[in-house]
């Protein structure tokens, strides 16, 4: 297999997950519309510009409600919180592909 060119993290068969740097990163619900997907990101965006001015600031107050805010923005994703799939398979986010059933199709896109 010829290497990967594509510099887009890759996404598992099932699409539940990115994988960088050998860990699964869940990926946002598919269901959500495009208009409530985009601005659901809005939010997470500027609620990460105000964790990195509340940390600049050395603001630790400002800096819990921000990141509070970046969290919120995540699970209303799907990226945190409860699975957003129904099929009752489990949820491998933030794990090293390594330990998941996800391993060998991982080694196959080297």
């Amino acid at each position: 297999m010829p290497p990967r060119t594509d510099k887009r993290p890759p996404t598992t068969p099932d699409g539940r997950y990115l994988v960088v740097e050998g860990r699964l990163w869940r990926c946002s619900n598919p269901a959500l519309g495009p208009r409530q997907r985009s601005l659901l990101v809005e939010a997470l965006m500027h609620a990460r510009r105000d964790v990195g001015r509340a940390l600049r600031a050395r603001d630790a107050r400002a800096e819990r409600e921000a990141r509070a805010r970046v969290h919120r923005a995540k699970v209303a994703l799907g990226e945190r919180g409860p699975p957003w799939w129904t099929d009752g398979a489990p949820d491998f986010n933030r794990r090293l592909v390594e330990n998941t059933p996800y391993a060998g199709w991982f080694h196959a896109l080297r």
